[in-house]
């Protein structure tokens, strides 16, 4: 009897201490996760209280000035007289649409990137168009860019090049762009791209060739500052094959014959070249290519 009392005494006592237990822990863990959320909602007041401070101080926040950025071709002043008038106005409500659409009249600007800093500061970022080739077009010396827009002549925009840059001549079919530019025919702006890149490729005719003269009837020609022919390309391509046979042409017939030898020199046609002299008789070239 007394050894089944001391079990059951033993029983009955251990159940309140494991109960006890659990009920610590438990409470520990409920502890726990009030600090957690009190700590996270004390976070979020002071993040909340720094947004809205942020918010008001960027709404007092004025265009102090702007910076231009990229430019070689275009001077800082084009830029900035088209936009000083947003100086003074607030930052955060400040249209950078509006303000791009104001300098995108500035002829060689071909982009822009505008951004605002937090010191009031505004800063546009410019690329400009690259002239490739130079014209004269009603009366006035032009540029031409790449992609065919007629630009007004500056004295610094072929300087990078290191030589004098191609003149165009012949120009017919134009057409207002959405820019308010006047651009070439996509066609004629195709035949010009191809042939400046396979002038630039040649050891001699890139030296010699000033001029290339925009003509229907695949006529398309070119002229040197030495002699008054015409050395007609045509529009068809295949300039690298033409060029080649140019500079052979002028090594062994024109350094001999002299410059002004030939009014026409037809380089169209497949190791052969047709030639028209100064007396207007027609003359088969074989030239060994």
């Amino acid at each position: 009897m007394n050894g089944f009392k001391k079990v059951l005494d033993s029983s009955i006592q251990g159940v309140p201490g494991e109960e006890e237990g659990k009920g610590g822990s438990e409470f520990a863990s409920g502890g726990s996760w009030v600090a957690r959320a009190v700590t996270f909602l004390m976070v979020l007041a002071v993040l909340v209280a720094l947004a809205s401070f942020a918010s008001q101080w960027k709404k007092g926040v004025v265009v102090r000035g702007f910076i231009v950025d990229g430019a070689s071709i275009i001077s800082d002043g084009e830029i900035l007289s088209r936009i000083n008038v947003f100086k003074g106005r607030n930052l955060q409500n400040l249209d950078t649409e509006e303000l791009k659409k104001r300098i995108m009249t500035v002829p060689y600007l071909r982009y822009a990137e505008i951004g605002k800093e937090l010191n009031g500061i505004v800063r546009v970022k410019v690329f400009e168009r690259e002239p490739v080739a130079v014209t004269v077009f009603d009366g006035q010396n032009m540029a031409l860019d790449g992609e065919g827009f007629l630009l007004p002549e500056k004295h610094n925009a072929g300087a990078r090049r290191g030589v004098p840059l191609l003149k165009i001549s012949g120009i017919t079919r134009l057409s207002i762009a959405e820019n308010g530019l006047r651009q070439l025919d996509r066609r004629d702006v195709a035949l010009i791209r191809e042939f400046l890149e396979v002038l630039s490729q040649t050891e001699y005719a890139r030296l010699l060739i000033g001029e290339l003269h925009l003509a229907g009837n695949n006529m398309a020609w070119c002229l040197t500052a030495q002699s008054p022919a015409r050395f007609i390309v045509g529009n068809d391509g295949n300039y690298k094959e033409k060029l080649k046979k140019f500079e052979i042409f002028w090594q062994k017939v024109v350094s001999k014959k002299g410059f002004d030898a030939y009014e026409t020199v037809d380089l169209r046609f497949k190791e052969r070249i047709f030639t028209r002299d100064s007396l207007s008789s027609v003359v088969l070239q074989n030239v060994s290519l």
